[in-house]
């Protein structure tokens, strides 16, 4: 009986782990820099130009709810007609 708990164990850790590909990590990386583009448009000229009041908070909006929480549930589609 011991051995069977400590294999539900084991199997518990690797069912865990994050499965993070190229391609997360990517987007990921893709996701920062829309970020760090927005923010420099944030500070281009004054508080009310069209760069930092219309168009840095679209530009945040997309990064921080669209490309980001994509990067982290994104995916590689495995092939089933092996079964």
């Amino acid at each position: 009986m011991p051995m069977k708990a400590k294999n539900k164990k084991n199997k518990t850790r690797q069912d865990t782990h994050l499965p993070f590909t190229k391609k997360n990590y990517q987007l990921f990386a893709a996701g920062l820099l829309v970020l760090l583009i927005a923010y420099i448009f944030l500070s281009i000229g004054p508080w009310d130009s069209f760069w930092s009041r219309t168009l840095a908070p679209v530009i945040l909006i997309v990064g921080y709810l669209v490309i980001i929480p994509w990067a982290i549930l994104a995916n590689k589609k495995e092939n089933k007609s092996a079964s």
